[in-house]
C-alpha cells in the first residue's frame, strides 16, 4: 500500500478527514489525485440505520497548479441506504460547512462538487 501522507500538504485542509487517497498519477504537465468518500454515514442521520451501496460515478475537478503543473481530484462521493425507509442519503456539505473545522475553501471545494454531481443528473 502506498503511502500518500504528503498529499495532506497540498490538498485543502480537512479533506482526508472525509475521503482517502487511493492513488496519485504524475503525469508530464499534469498530477492526479483519486480521492474516494470514507464509508463514515453522515452525522444528521446518526440515529438512522444507514448501509453503504457505493458510489456515484466519478468526477474530475481541477484544482490549484502544483509546481506549473495542472492539478486534477478525481472524486468518488459515497452514497447510504436507509434500511428502514430505503431511501438513499448523501452527505450534505452545507451542514459539513456550517459549524466545521473544514476551511471556507474547502466547504467551498465540496459545494462545488455536490452542484457538479447535481447538474450531471439533470
Amino acid at each position: 500500500m502506498q503511502d500518500y501522507s504528503f498529499i495532506d500538504l497540498i490538498l485543502p485542509e480537512g479533506i482526508t478527514e472525509y475521503f482517502d487517497v487511493k492513488n496519485f498519477k504524475k503525469g508530464e504537465s499534469y498530477y492526479s489525485i483519486y480521492l474516494e468518500e470514507r464509508n463514515i454515514p453522515p452525522i444528521e442521520y446518526s440515529s438512522e440505520k444507514l448501509m453503504s451501496k457505493g458510489f456515484f460515478d466519478e468526477i474530475t475537478l481541477q484544482d490549484f497548479p502544483i509546481r506549473g503543473k495542472a492539478c486534477y481530484l478525481n472524486i468518488k462521493r459515497r452514497r447510504w441506504q436507509n434500511t428502514q425507509t430505503g431511501l438513499y442519503v448523501v452527505r450534505d456539505w452545507n451542514l459539513v460547512a456550517k459549524g466545521t473545522k473544514l476551511t471556507q475553501e474547502f466547504a467551498s471545494f465540496l459545494k462545488e462538487v455536490t452542484r457538479y454531481q447535481a447538474n450531471k443528473r439533470e
